[in-house]
């Protein structure tokens, strides 16, 4: 009975260890997409990797609000035009929040097609 507690508890454990290792891996990856897609992008000033790693945290924060609030997933694709539109807003409204990020309204609608289009193909949900 003991061992088995035992092994309950460092499998709770190893769990919390991969949730923090894979959710820096997906912050990781938004933060080099968002360099990528400033790149790509006209309208979207180019960004050091500690400023696209703070966008990429702010985004997902944003994200997340506006999931619990409105039940809207942010999802570029796969949400249709909701999705894409509240994508679009919140890549410029991020602008507002991290330092040494600018962007135009045209380039965060180009980012959140550039964006729609790498997750589809490398998604960060499966780390």
């Amino acid at each position: 009975m003991a061992d088995n507690m035992d092994q309950v508890k460092r499998d709770d454990e190893d769990k919390r260890n991969k949730g923090w290792i894979g959710m820096i891996i997906r912050f990781v990856v938004a933060a080099i997409v968002l360099m990528v897609t400033a790149w790509l992008t006209p309208g979207f000033s180019r960004m050091g990797f500690g400023t696209a790693l703070v966008a990429a945290v702010v985004i997902a924060a944003m994200d997340w609000i506006i999931q619990r609030v409105f039940k809207i997933d942010a999802s570029p694709f796969g949400r249709g035009i909701a999705g894409f539109i509240v994508s679009a807003v919140i890549i410029y409204l991020t602008q507002f929040l991290v330092p040494g990020m600018s962007i135009s309204i045209w380039g965060a609608i180009i980012a959140s097609l550039i964006i729609g289009i790498i997750d589809a193909i490398i998604p960060t949900n499966v780390i």
